[in-house]
């Protein structure tokens, strides 16, 4: 039943904009604060520049579970492409495909190469490392040290920032899944083919990821809820009772409060922590200040050319560049450039906020894209038609070796509150997919119509098991 006071959600990503829509369709009276002045869609959003839409990171509309599905048609049931996908590797100057392809694989590392791997998989399938706490353990013990230390050490502390001995193994058990260059390897010597999931069909908004969640916050809107972007969260005030109302600023300086009967947060969880009012005792304080993320620059070189490579995005291995992955826009929807003769690509660069990336200039940063897409062989700098830059704070969260026993303590401490859950990417402090982000907050909302559901037991496949009610 609608309550007496709004529902309030703090972040207008793909978690919030998915609780507000389903509870707006419940008659449920909806408040969204968002604290970017310009933009819906957190980390999902689509940037426009001078007609070119730009992504932050790559966002395929595929997912496992019919529920997720069955939101996405319902908030925009026409606006979807089919979009065939394609992504490769660039190691040592060669492209191997992703899904690895035998024989791919093998002509672009050789005889020599692909021995030194069989032989060093082999010895460490016979000598495993226990406990498998750090990454490098977990990759060292399926795939041999040799390609541990050549192939997947310099690209991850590249994207991550930190070394792979103080990365857990569960962010490798997480995304290090499917086809394998070892298998690769191992199948050339079989003469077989390495195997992959059966892919599923991947959809793509016409116009970026970001129109799905501006038409999400404009049914919302359409319907009466309430939608506030340049409203950051300072203070979440409770007592005894739970969470009694929120205030907040904008850039201009200007205060703001909001009442409401229940919160859900996507607030990077660490945010939402230390903005309680009282705060939390001291050790779950310290537990939300250890909570690591990393930070994202997007740089956008619009090139004088048609055509410049066939690939969605291509991941770039190679340690003597900055970049960590180059998406091409056109490729997923034509739509994304208003101009077919020319293409624009997302130089990716992976930091942390302050740095010495983070904190260069827009010039500076366009002028690092040019030269390292000339060194990769994907341009000419006599190419380059303009550039822009997006900046996107605490894209990813960090799973360092004791990120797991913080959550823990968060978790433990903060389900005392009945009216507030944490939810999506950066609510949870779960590193995965939108789809998972949806299926969390689509758990909320079942929460605050009756249910008693765990929103962190939902699986990575955004799937809820039929037995983890709590």
């Amino acid at each position: 039943m609608p309550t007496a006071k709004p529902i309030v959600i703090m972040g207008a990503g793909p978690a919030g904009l998915t609780a507000g829509w389903q509870l707006i369709r419940a008659g449920h009276e909806v408040v969204v604060w968002e604290a970017d002045p310009s933009y819906v869609g957190g980390i999902s959003r689509t940037v426009q520049a001078e007609g070119y839409r730009i992504d932050l990171g790559g966002h395929r509309f595929s997912s496992k579970s019919v529920e997720v599905n069955e939101v996405w048609r319902q908030i925009m049931p026409d606006e979807f492409i089919e979009c065939p996908h394609l992504s490769r590797i660039c190691y040592q100057g060669k492209y191997f495909d992703f899904p690895l392809e035998t024989m791919n694989a093998f002509l672009n590392l050789g005889l020599v190469e692909s021995i030194r791997i069989f032989w060093s998989g082999s010895k460490a399938r016979m000598n495993r490392t226990k406990p498998e706490a750090s990454l490098t353990q977990w990759v060292t013990n399926r795939f041999g040290k040799h390609l541990f230390e050549a192939f997947f050490k310099p690209y991850i502390e590249k994207i991550w920032g930190i070394p792979c001995d103080e990365i857990s193994a569960d962010w490798a058990a997480e995304l290090l899944k499917g086809t394998s260059l070892r298998e690769a390897v191992l199948a050339s010597h079989k003469g077989g083919k390495a195997t992959a999931k059966a892919p599923i069909r991947n959809y793509y908004p016409r116009l970026g990821p970001g129109q799905m969640w501006e038409t999400a916050a404009n049914k919302i809107l359409e319907r009466g809820g309430g939608i506030f972007l340049d409203r950051r969260v300072q203070t979440i005030h409770w007592d005894e009772s739970g969470v009694t109302h929120i205030t907040g600023t904008n850039h201009a300086g200007e205060f703001f409060q909001q009442e409401g009967s229940h919160f859900i947060s996507s607030l990077p969880l660490r945010e939402l922590m230390l903005s309680l009012d009282p705060p939390p005792p001291k050790e779950v304080v310290a537990a939300a200040k250890a909570l690591r993320y990393r930070d994202f620059i997007t740089v956008c070189l619009i090139v004088d050319r048609e055509k410049v490579f066939p690939d969605n995005w291509v991941y770039i291995q190679d340690p003597s560049v900055k970049v960590g992955r180059v998406q091409n826009y056109k490729n997923w929807s034509a739509a994304m450039v208003p101009d077919p003769k020319f293409t624009s690509l997302g130089m990716e660069y992976f930091c942390f906020e302050g740095d010495n990336l983070w904190t260069a200039t827009d010039y500076d940063l366009a002028q690092l894209a040019i030269r390292e897409a000339e060194q990769i062989d994907l341009i000419k700098p006599s190419e380059i038609k303009d550039a822009f830059v997006v900046r996107m704070a605490k894209a990813y969260p960090i799973y360092d070796l004791h990120y797991q026993d913080h959550l823990n303590m968060i978790k433990e401490w903060v389900c005392q509150f009945a009216n507030l859950q944490p939810v999506g990417r950066n609510g949870m402090h779960h590193n995965d997919s939108q789809d998972h982000s949806m299926m969390t907050a689509m758990l909320a909302v079942r929460n605050i119509q009756g249910g008693s559901y765990d929103c962190w037991k939902a699986t990575t496949e955004a799937e809820y098991p039929k037995d983890s009610k709590s």
